[in-house]
């Protein structure tokens, strides 16, 4: 009975999805150590107090306190820092394989985008040098705002791969103007990200708590040249920040307004895919929208409750990447559908 060989594309494919998946879950947990405060919950990098997880033992702890007077060791804060150090390695061991398997597979299928694995493994590189400056330069907002940006990057890098490896389905409806608006609707969206990024490094989720928008008085004294200054220097420690009430409202207000130009974006981009009529493209857009808005609304109400913040920013990657979807089919798809005006 001879045996079924699995191609190399094949294996590669499958784990390019599992790396994909895996990558969300590095993204929850990163938001779930930022935003319980254990940024700093391991002063040092690669290790934690000089150990592979963190001190336990009395004179263990008692030799750390002494070499990091300045952060005493807080064992409900390096636990999540230590485990999302080790799953951020594991997802560049990810990206490892995932080249070592797509220069396989290039010898036997030249359509295998190596161009794209090698620039993912160069990228997470990358990242891996953001996550030590986040820790060296202490939660500098600068940092933190494109290391939040890059594992959201990494998550639609490995989605996209993943897109690319997969079988074509069949064409897609398309358009000029559903390509440029889903184009827009990605740069916005990321925008907002960053934004978000920004907010979240600088502890201004709570900088304003009236719904739907700022009091006008606070508005009307929203520092925005120091809350969006990038030339913050390097040297205090930023945890819990170091910007005054009216920056942090800047801030703030620049989010709910980039929610409500991207709300309107995307509603656009919505009404385009109906009339393609991409039916699931479409639900999936819209979902992911309502749920995104909901939690922002949500985190503001409530006082920024954790699980909620976390889904924030698992639904934020979530939109990003349905986004890198629908540009990857629209731009894809070979039956064009001209429209009035094209």
């Amino acid at each position: 009975m001879s045996q079924v060989q699995v191609k190399p594309r094949t294996v590669l494919t499958n784990l390019i999805l599992i790396a994909t998946i895996f990558s969300i879950l590095v993204i929850g947990l990163g938001a779930y150590t930022r935003l319980v405060h254990a940024g700093l919950g391991c002063p040092d990098w690669p290790l934690c107090y000089g150990h592979f997880w963190a001190p336990e033992q009395g004179g263990e702890l008692t030799q750390a306190n002494v070499k990091f007077p300045d952060a005493p060791v807080d064992l409900d804060k390096t636990w999540p820092e230590m485990t999302h150090r080790y799953l951020a390695t594991s997802l560049g061991v990810f990206c490892i394989a995932i080249l070592w398997l797509g220069i396989r597979a290039r010898k036997e299928d030249h359509s295998v985008p190596i161009k794209h694995a090698t620039g993912l493994l160069a990228f997470i590189i990358l990242q891996g040098l953001f996550g030590m400056w986040t820790v060296t330069l202490k939660l500098w907002p600068q940092v933190v705002t494109l290391h939040l940006a890059g594992g959201f990057t990494t998550f639609c890098l490995l989605l996209l791969l993943y897109l690319r490896m997969r079988p074509r389905s069949a064409s897609l409806n398309t358009s000029s103007r559903a390509r440029v608006l889903a184009g827009l609707s990605l740069v916005v969206v990321a925008l907002q990200v960053l934004i978000g990024g920004w907010l979240t490094s600088n502890y201004a989720a709570m900088a304003c708590v009236e719904l739907p928008l700022c009091k006008i008085d606070h508005l009307t004294k929203a520092d925005f040249f120091q809350g969006f200054d990038v030339l913050q220097q390097i040297g205090p420690n930023y945890l819990g920040g170091q910007l005054d009430g009216d920056a942090r409202i800047a801030i703030h207000a620049t989010h709910r307004f980039g929610a409500i130009a991207s709300m309107i974006v995307l509603l656009s981009l919505a009404f385009m895919l109906k009339k393609l009529q991409h039916s699931w493209a479409l639900i999936v857009l819209l979902a992911l929208t309502t749920i995104q808005v909901g939690l922002g609304i949500t985190n503001v109400y409530f006082g920024l409750p954790l699980f909620n913040a976390v889904a924030h920013n698992i639904a934020g990657a979530l939109l990003l990447a349905c986004l890198v979807w629908i540009n990857f089919n629209l731009r894809s798809g070979k039956n064009v559908t001209r429209e009035k005006g094209d």
